[in-house]
């Protein structure tokens, strides 16, 4: 690993534009409308905090015992751009296949639009609900597993989105400008993927760490900017979207839900500034952690969201505002591939067989459930939002910072922003030469290694029609 976090990344930044250029399956266009025309917008926040005693983190952690900060779900629906266009965006672990579907569709139906036209993230804290309703009713049928997720929590939570959106549209303000700004977080993240003499992943640097070496490492293949991007009316911000790529934990198991140091540099910010409405966004942060930072204690939390704060107070000072001159949404559907390292009757033995810690039965359901989305034809849908100069990318899963970098690198003259944790289907989305690297993330990635060009193809459309 380069001793030069800084001379590691222009490196990869040099050579990996061309990585990017790759094949996916045949464009999805959605209709997409040159000119800022009569742009508004209306902005939305919802309460998605789970109850005492519901599952965390997919059922294998502490469950619910205390409420620190609440959850919240944040978006805004764009209109005057062709059909109405909904960003949102949530606080918790993931929302993966037909739960992720669902959602896009109450918000789409509240709306009035299709749901190609709504794209909606995780934040990924792990103090907070993983939703898959497939792996829900694979783990039901078992009758002794922990709820991955409740039911009618989560109806609840689609209920309140669905209203929270036709309010947002009783109460739109117009879009006039944009403006875009960046700034370097210090001491947030690193690349959690550790790699010794023989090519093979020797260690994890996960959230958190006390070991010395893990520490001592640098920070390796990074993205250090945080990225804003801002609507206006005037010379007045309504909504600010800030992008970074980090695993958003401090520390998590011990039942306390939490939105953790990047939920919570976004509610400072907030209270700030409580006329704009402020969504945090993950970015390809699949491989990147705070483990060189972070050791975990409950005195870091404080410490990380002050850097977290900085890092958004100092992209903001760099926004500068332009008229908006062109808007674009466009899409793209993948069918990836399944690994072939996994099987579904062997999972469901493994599922099924009691002696299994509860971990080792809970989680292999979400790899049932992708392989049966699969093998269902039920794709997954990238898209992007071109304003000007600045493009939006919204992504699956736990992509790896490489699939970000890669973007920015092949538009070097866009303000290119990464929003990933969409549909978190797949689980992790390592790049292909970090399969026989081995690790963690490889491990736990439903996809075959070929989901690298598909995925970096998709992105490179995306991009093209920019």
């Amino acid at each position: 690993m380069n001793s030069s976090p800084e001379v590691s990344r222009r490196q990869f930044l040099a050579t990996s534009t061309s990585a990017a250029l790759a094949t996916s399956l045949a464009p999805k266009f959605a209709q997409a409308v040159e000119g800022s025309g009569n742009l508004h917008v209306g902005t939305f926040r919802f309460d998605v905090t789970p109850p005492m005693g519901h599952s965390l983190c997919g059922g294998w952690i502490k469950p619910v015992l205390a409420v620190d900060d609440s959850l919240e779900a944040i978006g805004y629906v764009l209109l005057g751009a062709g059909k109405p266009i909904v960003v949102c965006v949530v606080d918790w672990t993931g929302l993966l296949n037909s739960a992720h579907i669902q959602w896009r569709q109450a918000l789409a139906d509240a709306a009035g639009t299709t749901i190609d036209r709504v794209t909606v993230h995780c934040v990924h804290q792990h103090n907070a609900p993983f939703a898959c309703l497939d792996s829900e009713e694979i783990i039901l049928e078992q009758g002794d597993l922990p709820h991955i997720v409740e039911l009618d929590f989560y109806r609840k939570c689609l209920d309140a989105g669905r209203q929270a959106v036709k309010k947002a549209l009783t109460q739109t303000t117009p879009v006039t400008h944009v403006a875009s700004g960046q700034a370097a977080v210090q001491k947030v993240a690193g690349n959690r993927r550790l790699i010794g003499l023989n090519g093979k992943v020797l260690t994890q640097r996960g959230s958190s760490s006390k070991s010395p070496a893990h520490q001592q490492f640098p920070e390796g293949l990074i993205d250090p900017m945080l990225k804003t991007v801002a609507f206006y009316n005037g010379d007045k911000k309504i909504v600010a979207s800030h992008y970074y790529a980090c695993h958003p934990m401090s520390y998590y198991g011990d039942g306390r839900v939490s939105s953790d140091f990047c939920g919570l540099a976004r509610k400072e910010k907030q209270k700030q500034e409580p006329d704009c409405t402020h969504l945090y966004f993950n970015g390809c942060g699949g491989n990147i952690g705070a483990g060189k930072y972070n050791n975990g204690s409950h005195e870091m939390r404080p410490v990380l969201t002050k850097r977290m704060l900085d890092g958004i107070v100092g992209a903001e000072q760099e926004l500068q505002l332009q008229p908006i001159e062109s808007v674009k949404w466009e899409t793209e559907d993948i069918l990836p591939p399944l690994n072939p390292l996994f099987d579904e009757e062997a999972l469901m033995k493994q599922i099924s067989d009691k002696k299994q810690r509860v971990v080792s039965r809970n989680r292999p359901s979400y790899t049932v459930a992708f392989i049966r989305r699969i093998h269902a034809q039920k794709p997954i849908t990238l898209s992007s939002l071109h304003v000007n100069n600045v493009s939006l990318l919204h992504l699956p899963s736990e992509s790896f910072i490489e699939y970000q970098l890669r973007a920015q690198a092949s538009a070097p003259n866009r303000f290119v922003a990464c929003a990933a944790y969409g549909d978190g289907g797949p689980w992790y989305i390592p790049t292909a030469d970090a399969y026989p690297q081995g690790g963690y993330a490889v491990s736990v990635a439903w996809c075959a290694p070929e989901m690298d060009q598909m995925l970096s193809g998709g992105i490179q459309s995306l991009l093209s029609r920019a």
